[in-house]
């Protein structure tokens, strides 16, 4: 991390060649997405068809529900750009045999909370480019141990564009201490995207997601992962104001150290959200 840093601090000086640009000031409240999102699968008979060659009615009762939380406060000032998000989800899981007591399993669990501060070294064709730096602090609701994670990074992105909105690589040092008697430092590379396409008006394609390449670790742990994958694509429908409903996909992928297999999730569904950005301030100089 301190190579890191130290390319960053060589690059400074470059910023005097970047051609001017206008010092806009903006304060945005984007909300991003508050949703939720909820299946429920009954079966009627199921004991009575349970040697049935229609999987469909003999099934098992279902019931997932999870919510959403991600806002963030967007301040840019010349050619600055500040975030600080939040993003929360908890969902959980009922199934109900037919011959058998229900069990619950949580589906998500998370809470990240991120600060992200970016400086266009270059700005062309509403493309803005140059370095960023980030500090992240994850954890969950729930959860035996606990998950508690601090991840600070440092690299370059791609950012404010109409279409792409982030589009990053940086190199990431994280301080797992989820178990108390097993403290791990960890070292990765790490690449990432947020992308928002308005198909027409009410209509919004999105996604986001990372790819985080570990390098090393100070000691062995059950969290030791080779590389975690996350990927998100929604399509998102205005169905009164900003109420929208629309398809998700959501996949996430890990491989642990010592492991022959790795380990994926793949959810699809429909949500219902609460999307909007709220303009706070905006200046223009003259």
């Amino acid at each position: 991390m301190k190579k890191i840093l130290c390319v960053l601090m060589a690059l400074m000086p470059m910023v005097s060649f970047a051609e001017e640009s206008p010092k806009d000031t903006k304060f945005n409240l984007n909300v991003r997405r508050v949703g939720l999102d909820w299946s429920k699968t009954s079966i009627a008979n199921a004991k009575d068809y349970k040697n049935s060659s229609i999987a469909a009615l003999k099934a098992t009762d279902q019931e997932n529900i999870k919510g959403v939380f991600d806002v963030a406060l967007e301040y840019g000032f010349e050619r600055f750009k500040w975030d600080n998000s939040l993003f929360m989800e908890y969902g959980k899981q009922k199934i109900k045999p037919f011959d058998d007591k229900s069990t619950v399993d949580e589906s998500a669990d998370k809470i990240l909370l991120s600060s992200d501060l970016a400086y266009a070294c270059w700005d062309f064709n509403s493309f803005k480019l140059g370095p960023i730096v980030r500090a992240q602090y994850e954890t969950e609701f729930q959860g035996d141990p606990r998950r508690k994670i601090v991840r600070p990074n440092a690299g370059f992105s791609l950012f404010d564009h109409d279409i792409i909105k982030s589009l990053y690589v940086v190199g990431v040092y994280e301080y797992d201490f989820t178990e108390s008697d097993a403290k791990v430092n960890k070292s990765a590379v790490e690449g990432g995207w947020r992308v928002e396409y308005q198909i027409r008006e009410g209509v919004k394609f999105s996604t986001n997601g990372y790819y985080r390449k570990y390098l090393s670790f100070s000691q062995e742990s059950i969290d030791n992962y080779t590389y975690d994958l996350f990927a998100e694509a929604r399509l998102d429908t205005n169905v009164w104001g900003d109420l929208t409903m629309g398809p998700y996909v959501k996949y996430r992928r890990a491989h642990a150290k010592g492991i022959s297999d790795y380990g994926a999730n793949t959810s699809i569904g429909v949500s219902f959200s609460y999307i909007h950005n709220f303009d706070l301030m905006y200046k223009k100089s003259e």
